[in-house]
C-alpha cells in the first residue's frame, strides 16, 4: 500500500514570477476568509465573555503556529504543483482513505452553516422572527450554490467574495472598537497577551485544545491553501490548470499528478522568489489580519458582553453583543455588528464548502483511477452539491432534536485537532523526503514545525487521556 502506486513526478522548470505581490495576492485573503469563522466570532469571545481575557495569549499562539504549517503547505505545492493530500498518498495510499474520513467526520455537521443561517436571521428578523434556523441557513446555502455553480472559473468568484467580506469585517470591527473601546479593556486583552501559560482552572484540557484549534483555520481547512495556490498559478502550480465549472463548458483535463525540478541555479532562484511569495502571503494575511480580526472580536466580547456577566447560549452570541452595542452606540452600531457577523460566517461558509469540495474531489481523482473516467471539475461539483443539500437536511434535524451549533462546532474543531496532530510531522516529512534539497525546509522552519508537531501531538495525547479518565 506504498505511493509507488502514483506516477512519478515529471522533471520541468519552475516557471518564472512575472507578477508583482499585489497582483497574485488572494490565496491567503481566501484563508483568512475561511479563519475569520465560528472561531473568532463565536468560540473565543464566548470565553472571554465567561473567562475574561486571561487566556487570549492561546488564540494569538494558535495562528501563529497555523502560520508555520501554511508555510509547509505552500512550499510543496509550488515545488511540485501537487496538492499535500497527493504528497501523503505518496507516502502511503492509506493515507488517501484516512484524508476523506476527517474531511467528512470534522465538516459534515454544519454547525458553521447554522451559524451563518442564524447570523443573517438576525440581520433580517431577529433571532425570534420569521423562519426556522432551517430556512435562513437554506437560505445561505442557496448563495453558496449561486456563487460556486454560476462563474466559469470558480477559484476566482471565490477569491473576490471572500475578499469583499474579509473588507467588510475588518472595517467594521475596527470602527466597533474605536467607538466602544477603553483604556481598561485595552489593558485588559494585552495582559491576557502575554499571561502564557495560563489556563484557568474550570476550563478542560479539550476545551482547551479546542480553542487552540479553532484560533485560525484549523483542523483540515489549513490545508485548502494548496488549492488556492495551484488555481493562482503560484510556482509549478502554473503548470495545473485551475478548476472550471463544467455547467458552463467542457473542463480541461487535469493530470493526478505534478512535477519536480532539477536544482539548476535559475531553478534554486525561482523557487526562492516564489517561496518569498508564500511568506509575504502568510506574515501579511494570515498571520497579520488574521490575529488582528480575532484579537477585535475578543475585544468587543471583553467590552461588552464580560463586564455585564453575558454569557450567550446558543445561537445568540452576536445577537447579543449587537444588541448590547445598540444601547451604547445606537442603532448603527447594532447594524454595524449584524453585518460583520454575517459577512464573517457567510465567508467561513462559502469556504468551507468550497475547501471540502475541492479536499474530497482531489483525494477521488488522484487515488482512484476509475475515477479519472470524470473530470476533477465534475467531482468537484458533485461534493460540492452533496455537501450543500446535506447541509440543509442535517440543520433541519439539529434544530428538531434540539441540538445547537455550538455542540457541532466544538466537536468539529475537536476532530480538527486530531487531524493536525496527524498531518503537521507528514507534512514536515513530504517536504524533506521527495523536494530538492535547495526547496526542503531551513532550520527556524524546521523548528517552528517541530514546536508545532509536539503542540497538537501533545495535546491530542492530553485529550485522549481526559476522554479515558473521565
Amino acid at each position: 500500500m506504498k505511493g509507488v502506486y502514483l506516477p512519478p513526478f515529471k522533471e520541468a522548470d519552475l516557471p518564472a514570477k512575472k507578477q508583482t505581490f499585489w497582483q497574485l495576492a488572494g490565496p491567503g485573503a481566501v484563508l483568512v476568509g475561511l479563519s475569520i469563522g465560528a472561531g473568532e466570532i463565536i468560540i473565543w469571545p464566548r470565553i472571554v465573555a465567561q473567562y475574561g481575557a486571561d487566556m487570549v495569549w492561546a488564540a494569538a499562539v494558535g495562528v501563529f503556529m497555523q502560520m508555520w504549517i501554511n508555510f509547509e503547505v505552500g512550499r510543496w505545492t509550488i515545488a511540485t504543483g501537487e496538492s499535500v493530500y497527493t504528497g501523503y498518498s505518496r507516502v502511503s495510499r492509506w493515507f488517501a482513505y484516512i484524508f476523506i474520513l476527517l474531511n467528512v467526520l470534522g465538516w459534515i455537521a454544519p454547525g458553521w452553516g447554522r451559524a451563518s443561517g442564524l447570523a443573517l436571521k438576525a440581520l433580517v428578523v431577529g433571532p425570534h422572527g420569521f423562519g426556522s434556523d432551517a430556512f435562513w441557513t437554506t437560505l445561505t446555502f442557496a448563495f453558496v450554490a449561486l456563487l460556486l455553480f454560476g462563474p466559469k472559473l470558480i477559484y476566482q468568484t471565490v477569491e473576490r467574495a471572500v475578499e469583499l467580506l474579509v473588507i467588510t469585517v475588518t472595517v467594521g470591527l475596527i470602527i466597533v472598537a474605536f467607538a466602544i473601546g477603553t483604556a481598561e479593556s485595552w489593558g485588559d486583552l494585552l495582559r491576557g497577551l502575554v499571561n502564557i501559560p495560563y489556563r484557568d482552572p474550570d476550563f478542560s484540557v479539550k476545551s482547551f485544545f479546542i480553542a487552540l484549534v479553532f484560533a485560525g483555520a484549523g483542523g483540515t481547512a489549513n490545508l485548502f491553501y494548496t488549492f488556492y495556490l495551484r488555481d493562482k498559478h503560484i510556482g509549478m502550480g502554473a503548470r495545473i490548470p485551475a478548476i472550471q465549472n463544467p455547467l458552463r463548458g467542457r473542463a480541461e483535463k487535469i493530470p493526478t499528478t505534478g512535477y519536480l525540478f532539477p536544482e539548476t541555479g535559475e531553478n534554486r532562484r525561482q523557487f526562492a522568489t516564489w517561496f518569498d511569495y508564500v511568506r509575504k502571503d502568510q506574515v501579511l494575511f494570515f498571520w497579520g489580519l488574521n490575529t488582528l480580526t480575532i484579537m477585535l472580536f475578543i475585544f468587543g466580547s471583553l467590552t461588552v458582553l464580560h463586564p455585564r456577566g453575558i454569557v450567550p447560549e446558543k445561537g445568540t452570541l452576536i445577537w447579543d453583543e449587537a444588541q448590547i452595542l445598540g444601547e451604547i452606540w445606537g442603532q448603527a452600531g447594532r447594524i454595524i455588528f449584524l453585518l460583520v457577523g454575517m459577512a464573517t460566517l457567510f465567508s467561513t461558509q462559502l469556504a468551507l464548502v468550497d475547501g471540502v469540495a475541492r479536499s474530497l474531489s482531489d483525494i477521488v481523482y488522484v487515488n482512484f483511477p476509475a475515477a479519472q473516467q470524470r473530470d476533477l471539475s465534475w467531482w468537484y461539483l458533485l461534493f460540492a452539491g452533496v455537501w450543500i443539500v446535506a447541509g440543509c437536511v442535517i440543520t433541519g434535524v439539529m434544530e428538531r432534536w434540539g441540538v445547537s451549533e455550538l455542540g457541532f462546532l466544538f466537536n468539529a474543531a475537536y476532530m480538527g485537532g486530531f487531524a493536525m496532530a496527524i498531518y503537521t510531522p507528514l507534512t514536515l516529512y513530504i517536504n524533506y523526503r521527495y523536494l530538492p534539497r535547495c526547496a526542503r525546509p531551513g532550520p527556524v522552519h524546521t523548528f517552528f514545525m517541530l514546536l508545532a508537531c509536539a503542540l497538537y501531538l501533545g495535546f491530542a495525547l492530553a485529550s485522549l487521556a481526559w476522554e479515558i479518565s473521565g
